[in-house]
Parts: structure tokens; C-alpha cells; sequence
């Protein structure tokens, strides 16, 4: 009877949220939901399982700035063409390299150097401290990489809140690469709560080094910054499918800077620039088109012969850490190589392939040189965008069309983090077993012994060492042995390392082949020229030349190669390269055996040499 007298009330208009959103528009999900996920849950639970603090605990310092990382970059990828280039990749990136850091902070005694009792009263806040700097790295992305809107056009950033209608994204085309790292600090205050940041001041060191972190200033955050590099590999590696163990224990130097450095080394004084037909080299108006394969097979050697580690083995691997870290320019379809044919004002013309740099990544305004005076075309398929070398916006961008979707479980072809990374490391990295170039290549050795060694070219050096070039009446082996001293003694070259090439054994030097001869080969790219001419591969010319100086010693049977067993750890494996007669043709002074390593007897070597 009541329902009579009451009024009749129309029922409530649907959220916009529950309206399937228009095509080519992402409807935003709850924080909730995009952490539903199985394999997220998994990462999860890795999460709680490398902290010390009970659920409560848990889900205040760990969990809710979690919830709200993943509200503010709902389904944003990582990267536009990288790592984790896929809807939700930076989310997944984000719990991926939480995870693994946590996992590399489990090794260390935090803060270092500090007394026992207060490690064990920082312990909880430097692993906080650890899964904070982790997850907000990236952050800045949202901020300035990626460019966000609504359906009316309405532009969208993340300190509005997070996204409350259905929205489309594009990456912008005019983004700075490594202006992200400085723009974390607009946001990680969205993420973690008043009561942390009071919490984590209190800690002056770790403080510091967060801060710093956030700031993109890694080189002053010490440890914490190492870790976040470390497990920003593993994660990369990771999804790019590679392995990430190798990836964390990649040398914690800054290889950006030594790329640019020694970039802007050899073009102002190694390079040829400018030159009518054949060079190194052009400097247009808007762009630096050097020539791919030739500078990075310089660029290597230069920064090996400085004894830097970590310099990528390949060339790709080279062109993709140019790119990644905004040395490089991209072309439209994202790759680090352009094609473009070169013309000269006397009419010569050349196709090639060619690394794309600003000017200003080298030079200042004032010291540029003069720019070409011919032209250079960019091959059909490889358009430069008009504006990309000023850094202006490309109108005619698009905005990436996604299908409507529920949060999904993983990529295609996405690994699951390893549970146990820092259980995984080897005493030394797997190396090819090497070929015994007395046999390796029978018919060229053949034509070689009927015919004198080409002489050596004067030019055949390696750029920026000391070392000078190889004169004519060297030979290739005993510039290689004085290249070998000279690394030992400046301690460019490491010996009884678990990466070193070089190690002592039975009273001796042991040289580890292919790897020590593959090293000088990639300190000296001109060494490639000189092995054509004489039939055979870079390294394996090399390996006869040193052969020929019989500072060696063979086996009974004649063999050049012998084996020794290495003692790791958690397994055994075996080295293979040449023992050296006399030691002090290397050493100066005689070093002890390495433990780590054993000869086996002559007759357990015949199986592992070639």
C-alpha cells in the first residue's frame, strides 16, 4: 500500500564505463582487473615471497602502490617498437622488474658498510626502497612519451588522476628518449602515499638514493641503482628473448655514454666526412649519416682497444643500444638502419646503409662543420619524416587502433620471470670450442704454405691504440703477442677472471681460442681485408700468424689445442686454447696457477679439439 504514495524513480544512466567504448577507443579497467591476470597474480606472489612482512603489511606497502602504478598506465605499452611492445607491456614490465629486483636484493647486507644491527633495523625499508625505485623508473613515460586522449579530442595527463573514459594513445614522434627519466618525479608521489614517503625520509642514505633514481641520476644512487639497471636488463632481455641472467651481469658502467663518447671521438678524428666519392660519412643540413657497417666495426674496436667490457659482440646488437638510447634515429617503421643513396656535386652516386644522428649529438652550433655539397636520398620504403630532425611533431602520426579487450594473461610467446635469477649464474660463459688450424681449413693451409704471407698493410691498425700500426716487416702473429702483453700489462685484458681469455695453468699462460682471437679481431677490423687475401676467416688467420711464432707448446700427436676442465660452482665444463711454452713471454713476473682450472691429460683432449 506504501508503494503507492512512493515516487516513481527512473533508474540511474549507465556509468560511461559500462558503455562498450567506441572502435579505436581502450576502455579503462579498475586496478583490480588489470591485476587479475594469472600470470600477474603469479608475479605477485614472487613480490610477497622476497619480502619479510605479513599480509597487512603487505598489501599497505607493497600491494596499494601497485594498485595505483597500474591504474595510471592501465594498458600503455613499455615501448613503442622494443621491449614490451604490446597493450599492458608496461605493466608487465613494471611487476617483471619488481620481482627481480627484490630477488638481486636478497644477496646484499643493506645499507653496505653499516653495522649489523642496523642492517637488520634498514632491512625492510632498503627492500621497500628497492621495489619503489623498480617499479617508478618508467613512469615518466606517460607523462611524456606518450601522448593520450579522450574521444572529444580532450587531451589527457597523468596528473588529472587516472584515465576516466574511454581513451586512445599514440607515442609521440617528437619525444626526447631519455627525457622520461626526469619526468618521474611529476608522478611517484601519485603512487606512493603520504605515510610512505614520511616513512622511507627517516632513512637518510636510502632516501638519497631513491631520489637520485627517481631523478634519472643513476650514477649517484649506488647500489639501488645498480640493482634497478640490473633487473631493467633481466626484464628486457627477457622480453626481447634473451637470456636475462647474462643481461643483469652485463658491466654496470653506463654503456651510453661510452657509445657517445666514442662516437664523437672517431667522427671528429678518425672519420672521413664529406669526401666527393667514397667516406666515412656525411653531414647534411637537418642529419649525420655515417655509414652503418664501417662505423660500428670501428666504434667496437675503439671502445675494446680502451679496454672497456660489455661492448656488444655484433654489430645489430650495437645499432639496437643506439637506438634504445636515442643516439640513433629511427626510421618511420622504427628500425636503426636507413637505406639512402649518396650524390656528389661531380655526379658520383652510391647506394648504402646508413646510421642516422642529430648533428648536435656530436657537435656544438659553433664547431659544425661545413655541411655536403651533393645530396642524399632516402631509398622508397625508408622516408625520413620531414620533421625528424628538428624534433618537430609529425601531425599525420596516427593513433594506435586497438580492438576492446579484457585484460589479457600474457603476451604471445611472453616467458615467465625466472623465480630463482640470481641462482643461475655460471663460473665462466659458455665459449665455442676451438677449431685446431692446423686442420681447420686443409685446403687453404695447403695454397698458404706454397705461396709467402701477403705483407701486412700499413694502415692495419686499431683506432685510438697506442699500440701503432703493424709495420712490414712484422707479422701478424707478433703483433698480435705484443698486443696481447700490452693488454695484460694495462690491464685492459683480465687474467684468472670467470670471463678472462687469458688464464695460468700447469706453470703457463693458457690462451682461451676462439675468444682471445676473436677479440683482437674485433679490435681490428682491417684484419678481416688481410685474412681474404689470404683465404681464410679473420680469426682463424690470426690463430695460424700467432701458430707460426711456435711459442706453443703441442701435444705428443702434434696437436696445437689442449683442454682444460673448469670447476664452478655448481658444474664443470672445458676450455680449450693453446698453452705457451715459456710464460714469460707474456708475464713479467710468473703468477700461481688458477685454482679453478685443471689440464687434462693429453689423452682427454683428442675428443674436444676439431
Amino acid at each position: 500500500m506504501l508503494s503507492l504514495f512512493r515516487r516513481k524513480r527512473s533508474p540511474p544512466a549507465p556509468s560511461p564505463l559500462a558503455q562498450p567504448p567506441a572502435k579505436g577507443l581502450i576502455r579503462p579497467e579498475s586496478s583490480a582487473a588489470l591485476l587479475a591476470t594469472p600470470r600477474r597474480q603469479r608475479l605477485l606472489a614472487q613480490i610477497w615471497q622476497r619480502t619479510a612482512v605479513s599480509r597487512e603489511q603487505f598489501a599497505r606497502l607493497y600491494r596499494a602502490p601497485l594498485e595505483r602504478y597500474a591504474a595510471l598506465v592501465q594498458q600503455f605499452p613499455a615501448s613503442e617498437a622494443h621491449h614490451h611492445a604490446y597493450p599492458g607491456g608496461m605493466l608487465d614490465h613494471g611487476l617483471e622488474i619488481v620481482a627481480i629486483a627484490l630477488k638481486l636484493r636478497q644477496a646484499h647486507l643493506l645499507p653496505a658498510g653499516a653495522p649489523p644491527e642496523a642492517q637488520a633495523a634498514e632491512a625492510e625499508a632498503w627492500t621497500a626502497g628497492v621495489s619503489y625505485a623498480a617499479l617508478l623508473h618508467d613512469i615518466g613515460k606517460i607523462a611524456v612519451d606518450v601522448h593520450v586522449e579522450y574521444a572529444d579530442g580532450a587531451r589527457w595527463h597523468p596528473w588529472h588522476g587516472p584515465l576516466a573514459r574511454p581513451y586512445r594513445f599514440r607515442y609521440r614522434a617528437d619525444r626526447a628518449y631519455r627525457l622520461h627519466s626526469a619526468a618521474a618525479g611529476l608522478m611517484y608521489t601519485d603512487v606512493l602515499a603520504p605515510p610512505i614517503l614520511d616513512w622511507l625520509s627517516g632513512y637518510r642514505d636510502l632516501w638519497a638514493a631513491l631520489l637520485y633514481v627517481l631523478a634519472g641520476q643513476y650514477e649517484h644512487a649506488g647500489i639501488l641503482g645498480e640493482l634497478v639497471v640490473q633487473a631493467d636488463r633481466a626484464s628486457v632481455a627477457q622480453a626481447l628473448g634473451g637470456d636475462p641472467v647474462k643481461a643483469r651481469e652485463a658491466p654496470q658502467q653506463a654503456l651510453q655514454r661510452k657509445l657517445l663518447d666514442g662516437l664523437r671521438y672517431l667522427v671528429r678524428q678518425v672519420l672521413r666526412l664529406n669526401q666527393p666519392e667514397a667516406s666515412d660519412g656525411w653531414l647534411t643540413q637537418d642529419a649525420l649519416w655515417l655509414v652503418s657497417k664501417t662505423v660500428c666495426d670501428r666504434l667496437r674496436a675503439h671502445l675494446l682497444s680502451q679496454g672497456i667490457s660489455g661492448v656488444p659482440d655484433r654489430n645489430t646488437a650495437v645499432f639496437d643500444a643506439l637506438q634504445e638510447h636515442g643516439i640513433a634515429q629511427a626510421t618511420p617503421d622504427g628500425k636503426a638502419i636507413w637505406r639512402a643513396t649518396v650524390t656528389s656535386d661531380r655526379g658520383w652516386t652510391h647506394p648504402f646503409t646508413f646510421l642516422r644522428l642529430a648533428p648536435s649529438v656530436i657537435w656544438d652550433v659553433d664547431e659544425r662543420p661545413a655541411p655536403f655539397a651533393g645530396s642524399i636520398r632516402v631509398e622508397p620504403g625508408a622516408t625520413a619524416a620531414s620533421d625528424a630532425a628538428d624534433g618537430g611533431a609529425n601531425p599525420t602520426s596516427p593513433m594506435i587502433d586497438l580492438p576492446v579487450f579484457a585484460a589479457a594473461d600474457a603476451p604471445p610467446n611472453a616467458a615467465e620471470v625466472p623465480s630463482a635469477i640470481g641462482t643461475l649464474l655460471s663460473l665462466i660463459d659458455q665459449m665455442p670450442a676451438s677449431t685446431d688450424s692446423t686442420a681447420a681449413h686443409p685446403i687453404a693451409s695447403a695454397a698458404r704454405a706454397s705461396r709467402p704471407t701477403a705483407p701486412l698493410a700499413d694502415d692495419f691498425a686499431p683506432n685510438g691504440n697506442s699500440q701503432g700500426c703493424i709495420s712490414h716487416e712484422d707479422s701478424a702473429g707478433e703483433h698480435f703477442l705484443q698486443w696481447l702483453r700490452d693488454g695484460i700489462r694495462s690491464h685492459r685484458l683480465i687474467i684468472n677472471d670467470a670471463k678472462a681469455l687469458v688464464h695460468t695453468v700447469a706453470g703457463t699462460a693458457f690462451l682461451v681460442s676462439p675468444g682471445l682471437f676473436q677479440r683482437y679481431v674485433r679490435e681490428h677490423p682491417d684484419v678481416a681485408r688481410l685474412a681474404a687475401s689470404n683465404d681464410a676467416g679473420d680469426w682463424e688467420w690470426v690463430q695460424k700468424e700467432f701458430e707460426r711464432t711456435r711459442l706453443h707448446k703441442k701435444q705428443r700427436d702434434g696437436r696445437n689445442i689442449w683442454t682444460c676442465e673448469v670447476a664452478g660452482p655448481r658444474r664443470r665444463r672445458r676450455l680449450h686454447g693453446y698453452l705457451l711454452t715459456e710464460p714469460r713471454a707474456l708475464f713479467e713476473n710468473v703468477l700461481p696457477d688458477n685454482p679453478f682450472l685443471k689440464l687434462l691429460a693429453e689423452s682427454s683432449t683428442h675428443s674436444d679439439a676439431a
